[in-house]
């Protein structure tokens, strides 16, 4: 009895679904940058910033962000418990100093160390992104979009999450966040470090996996239905400290629910075929390997000699007659009639290494659609705090919660479409971003015109056009890139987000909201504002000026919305351009 006992607690620890689970707690609380905006007006007040001042912490966040070569090439080196050590401790440092220095307890450093602390504290989350996916993506080869979807998603949700436990906990002060942001992750990382880890996912496949993934979507609609509800709620209406301890309760239980799967599968008196479970996996890729190295050439041949016209044929037509061609020249090959050339590169769809990609028309069309298009959607997450205020909006908690969960259904909602789009009618991936990006381009309207409501509004579609990219990205990249080196390609594509983000909010939101509150202070407060100067110069203890009304963020709107639909168009001729790959890669499934 105690024997079969220890074999099912082992069997637990090593199941693979227990990974996964633990890896969504990490995620949940590893998305530090989407509560920037609660933080950024506490720091804006301590430290007497200005907005351009407060444009550049956001840059040096979003640089923490992205930049992950240093955590992709630490977890070849450490196992996976030593990166995420690692990521604790430049999120323990970087915040937990910041938040000595908001509070008084630490002296006031220059601009460009705030830079680097905020830099530090924040790049710890691509050490749990990166532990959380590598982990995972071994452990569940076949199932790479629904995972790594899921996992982005909720550390798109880790925003709402941080949020409701600091109303929780009701501290009096607001830089108690910065603390709690500096410690909580951290707890949680070291807590879970040792369960991150690959497991032989490969010989665990069963057949109720689907169902398995159907139960954790779920719970992702549940929990993304559940914070709105709360949230919207607390704003709302005046809701007692013990109803809120009661909502974050349950909502701590909802994020427990999925260990049910592991102990499921672990404690159940189901029979296991574990022979059945290790033949599931190798056969497509004994399939792969049988193709020889002839048919790939032939392939590429038949790109050169179809003519245009096929490209337009209805589905079934096309791969009838690309067919024909490729057994034309199969046997024109084989009879010595036609020499097939072999090209020195890839071909769209195999594996590139970086330096071979980044020579590619298709990488640069990808690059600058996401720079404009999730980099526009960035600078609202970073300046959602002063959009709202602008706006005669006291708690600007609720919109960055707000944000956080539409981003959330945008990444697991965006892979999930894309997903449908290219599986059930083999058409290119990048349309789902071009819509995406046309629905950002509407929701960066209603910002502008700041009409009653339209702060929800927006942030409705911002949240859901910036996850979907998030979801898109990633996906599109390893099909038309391959996967052998798509570590380094995501790395590279994750840095237009900081990118976008130096471009809009660092120049041109931060230099207009200044202008617009500087206009603002002068209409109004001018004998103030002489007197103040006066001594501002010995003291630096002048208020930084604040501007109200839409007019402060009206034109860094507009710009938004033009630079979302020129995304658009980019991702429209990716689409274009691609169309034929995602044909052979998906039609051949249809047909």
């Amino acid at each position: 009895m105690m024997g079969k006992l220890k074999e099912r607690v082992q069997a637990f620890v090593n199941n693979r679904w227990l990974v996964f689970v633990a890896a969504i707690w990490i995620q949940s609380c590893a998305g530090i940058g989407y509560v920037f905006g609660s933080l950024s007006p506490v720091i804006k007040r301590s430290l007497n910033y200005n907005q351009r001042q407060l444009s550049k912490l956001g840059v040096a966040k979003d640089l923490g962000d992205s930049v992950g070569f240093l955590a992709g090439s630490l977890s070849e080196i450490l196992p996976l418990w030593g990166a995420l050590l690692v990521g604790a401790l430049q999120n323990l440092i970087g915040y937990g100093w910041v938040w000595l220095i908001v509070t008084g307890r630490a002296p006031v450093l220059p601009l460009w160390a705030m830079c680097i602390l905020i830099f530090v504290g924040n790049n710890g989350e691509t050490y749990f992104n990166t532990a959380a996916l590598v982990s995972c993506v071994q452990n569940f080869p076949k199932s790479r979009g629904p995972v790594v979807g899921i996992l982005k998603g909720f550390a798109g949700l880790s925003g709402a999450i941080l949020t409701q436990i600091y109303t929780m906990i009701n501290f009096p002060d607001q830089a108690a966040l910065i603390f709690m942001v500096a410690v909580g992750p951290a707890m949680v990382v070291v807590a879970l470090m040792f369960i991150i880890r690959p497991v032989g996912g490969h010989r665990q496949v069963r057949p109720s996996d689907g169902l398995s993934f159907t139960f954790i979507y779920s719970v992702c609609l549940l929990l993304a239905a559940y914070l709105m509800g709360v949230m919207l709620l607390e704003d709302l209406v005046d809701v007692s400290h013990t109803l809120i301890i009661i909502f974050t309760v349950i909502l701590f239980l909802i994020l427990v629910v999925p260990v049910v799967i592991p102990v499921k599968l672990s404690f159940s008196d189901e029979p296991k075929d574990l022979a059945v479970e290790e033949v599931l996996l190798p056969k497509p890729e004994q399939q792969e390997a049988g193709k020889s190295e002839q048919d790939e050439v032939i392939f590429s041949e038949v790109e050169d000699e179809k003519p245009k016209e096929v490209d337009l044929l209805p589905a079934s037509e096309r791969h009838k007659r690309i067919a024909q061609l490729q057994a034309k020249l199969c046997q024109a090959a084989a009879e010595g009639a036609v020499r097939v050339k072999r090209r020195r590169g890839p071909h769209r769809g195999e594996d590139f290494t970086l330096m071979q990609a980044l020579i590619k028309a298709d990488l640069w069309l990808i690059f600058f659609s996401l720079l404009l298009g999730s980099g526009s959607g960035l600078t609202v997450i970073d300046n959602l705090g002063q959009m709202s205020q602008s706006l005669g909006y006291d708690n600007t908690h609720i919109f960055v919660s707000m944000i956080s969960i539409w981003n959330f259904l945008g990444r697991v909602g965006g892979g999930y479409f894309s997903e449908i789009i290219v599986r059930d009618y083999a058409y290119p991936r990048p349309i789902a971003m071009a819509v995406a990006q046309l629905v950002m381009a509407v929701g960066h309207v209603f910002f502008a015109m700041g009409w009653p409501g339209a702060m929800y509004i927006g942030t409705l579609l911002i949240g859901l056009g910036y996850g979907a990219h998030w979801a898109i990205v990633p996906a599109a990249a390893s099909e038309l890139f391959g996967l052998k080196k798509f570590g380094a390609l995501y790395n590279f594509l994750t840095l237009a987000n900081p990118a976008g983000s130096l471009i809009f909010s660092g120049v041109i939101a931060s230099s207009i909201y200044d202008r617009e509150a500087e206009k603002q202070a002068h209409q109004h407060h001018i004998p103030p504002q002489i007197s103040v100067s006066i001594f501002s110069g010995m003291f630096a203890v002048d208020e930084p000026p604040k501007c109200e009304g839409s007019i402060c963020f009206f034109l860094t709107s507009m710009i938004m919305s033009g630079f979302c639909i020129i995304a658009g168009v980019l991702s429209l001729i990716l689409v274009y351009r691609t169309k034929t790959v995602y044909a052979n890669i998906y039609g051949k499934s249809r047909t």
